[in-house]
């Protein structure tokens, strides 16, 4: 790998070939003051105003929804990323993602939250006109008017650009005449501002977009209409709508950005979303290993708290571990997307460029974020429903609606599929622009196949065999992904199986390497004896992670290699993901004990 780098010249992707230090990386250990208080606030908000009436909340209670959301608006809660110029809070992205994840256990509230302040306010925001912008966002930042997004068709899910809603120029000129049908709307049934995707008519548009446009509407537009309420799954009290539009009338002041430019729209603020789905996603797990650790220490059997078995010690376990390595990637880079805003800011570029360019420097960390949050949550709620035991299934207690709610996470904001197929192409594609310099890694890792392995370690210092291992496995993704470039060339886009193999080894790397920089920091802050818990946690995790890199890598090798080359690269995989042999178990029941103890997720 390449010399150790500070965070103020991180590049997206750049993890791959880079190595870091420590104490420049932003963990939850560094949080403010300030945005503590957020935090607890935001917990406050849950306890008093949205846990006494779920029940409530989810059969649609007419006025209940927006309601909430009008209180929510009232403490700042939906303007944390807005200006103060324009009524909202100002604050960073680090304190925005914190709001995201300290709502994010509303269940369906925090659906209705994150899609209003998130994308129904964003795309207004960034792509506005001032008029736009005055008129829109300080009443979206209070809750006065509540927002949503309309991009998915009958016909056009994960392919927006194949969106059939059309929009034609009236003869006077003065409209754009909507005529479609959106689907899976959330908060569509009582919103105030949608911003919907059409493809306008007419000659000389933008090559190869075909007019796809984004207009702002307003609930009460001639030839606007909203369909019934779904009945879904989970997120029951989260409002999910059709939108339709016969000759809809859009005054053309309403169009949000370019003609033509609404892809734009739509996927920068993709990038955004995801990481903060991440965070809500997060918020989620943590109640639910809340309640999880509560039912356990009160539920007896065989005369004691099912808390004190060795089976349920590694379930709550592994729960913390794999939140607080969800915790330590999602940070890492919140507060990476803040310090390129800053650049970006201090280059002299507008409010709305600098943070849509920083997100999407570090698209491909949002896409891997998106990823892991999202089966982090899957995997901490079923786990709860097996720990609650037969009352998991049942509604008496919220572990069920947990697990009903959390599913819908792996779909929306690009399935958890597409955003892994992105995460290789965008690495890919940087690699080709020359932004990303893979080509010398992936040839120094061919010679060292080639090469006498060396076994021995001569770095003692501490955690330097994690650091180790981290190092290794980024070199099984450069030697598998450069060797299917190489094999596969143009056909690789249609192995979509070995792009997701690669994928995973790439998030597990991802998510690993940031947890042990949080470790290291943490121990050089506290000392081992007071970070013995979170060692623990990093080495269970390192294990596992290092197992998973091994089992992708060698699926991927036999679909594409043969022969010698097939050979050599997984005898190079099993030398790659070697690690030391380790105590999960002892190490497992010191986590849970620390959880049973202080009752809660305390890392």
């Amino acid at each position: 790998m390449d010399t150790t780098i500070s965070n103020t010249s991180v590049k997206g992707g750049e993890w791959l070939i880079k190595e870091y230090n420590a104490n420049d990386t932003f963990t939850p250990e560094d949080f403010s003051e300030e945005q503590l208080m957020i935090l607890d606030m935001c917990l406050q908000f849950l306890k008093t105003e949205i846990y006494p009436i779920v029940d409530r909340i989810d059969k649609l209670e007419p006025g209940l929804m927006p309601s909430l959301m009008e209180k929510a608006g009232e403490l700042g809660l939906l303007s944390a990323s807005v200006p103060e110029d324009l009524g909202g809070l100002g604050k960073d992205f680090v304190t925005s993602t914190l709001v995201s994840e300290g709502l994010g256990g509303g269940y369906s509230f925090s659906v209705a939250m994150s899609a209003h302040s998130g994308i129904g306010t964003l795309p207004i925001l960034y792509f506005g006109t001032d008029e736009q912008k005055k008129k829109y966002i300080p009443k979206l930042a209070t809750g006065e008017w509540k927002g949503s997004y309309g991009l998915t068709e009958p016909g056009s899910g994960s392919d927006a650009l194949g969106a059939k809603t059309t929009a034609t120029l009236s003869e006077d000129g003065k409209y754009y005449l909507l005529n479609g049908q959106k689907i899976w709307i959330t908060n569509g049934g009582f919103a105030d501002v949608y911003t919907v995707f059409a493809k306008v008519d007419g000659e000389n548009l933008p090559t190869g977009q075909a007019g796809f446009t984004a207009f702002i509407l307003e609930r009460d537009f001639e030839g606007f209409t909203r369909g019934p309420e779904e009945h879904k799954m989970g997120i029951k009290g989260s409002s999910t709508v059709q939108l339709y539009f016969q000759d809809c009338k859009v005054p053309i002041e309403n169009v949000l950005g370019e003609i033509g430019r609404g892809h734009i729209i739509a996927f920068n603020i993709l990038n955004i979303g995801r990481l903060k789905l991440a965070a809500a996603a997060m918020g989620g797990a943590k109640l639910a290993l809340a309640n999880s650790i509560e039912y356990a220490k009160n539920r007896e059997q065989f005369k004691t708290a099912i808390a004190n078995f060795g089976a349920i010690k590694h379930k709550l376990a592994e729960m913390a571990i794999k939140i607080f390595a969800d915790e330590s990637a999602l940070y890492r880079t919140a507060r990476w997307i803040d310090e390129k805003e800053e650049e970006l800011l201090a280059d002299g570029k507008p409010f709305n460029e600098a943070l849509l360019g920083a997100a999407e420097e570090f698209a491909i960390e949002c896409a891997i974020l998106k990823v892991h949050g999202s089966e982090v949550l899957d995997f901490v709620v079923d786990e709860g429903v097996q720990i609650h035991g037969g009352v998991g299934f049942s509604d008496e207690y919220n572990i069920s609606r947990a697990y009903r709610d959390s599913r819908v996470n792996r779909i929306y904001e690009g399935t958890n599929e597409i955003n892994r197929l992105l995460t290789v192409d965008m690495i890919l594609k940087r690699a080709m622009k020359g932004k990303l310099d893979l080509m010398g890694p992936a040839m120094n890792v061919q010679k060292e196949l080639m090469s006498i392995p060396d076994f021995g370690n001569d770095d003692d210092s501490a955690f330097s065999k994690e650091r180790k291992v981290i190092s290794n496995l980024k070199k099984c993704i450069l030697m598998v992904a450069g060797a299917a470039v190489q094999k596969l060339m143009k056909d690789l886009s249609s192995e979509e199986e070995i792009i997701m193999n690669i994928a995973d080894m790439a998030i597990e790397t991802f998510v690993l390497e940031s947890m042990l920089l949080r470790v290291i920091k943490l121990t050089d802050k506290t000392g081992e004896e007071n970070a013995k818990v979170q060692i623990a946690m990093i080495k269970c995790y390192l294990n596992d992670a290092a197992d998973k890199v091994a089992k992708a890598g060698k699926e991927a090798i036999n679909a594409f290699a043969e022969g010698d080359e097939q050979k050599m690269m997984l005898l190079g995989l099993k030398r790659f993901t070697k690690t030391e042999p380790f105590n999960s178990k002892n190490a497992r029941r010191m986590i849970a004990d620390k959880l049973i103890e202080e009752g809660k997720y305390v890392f």
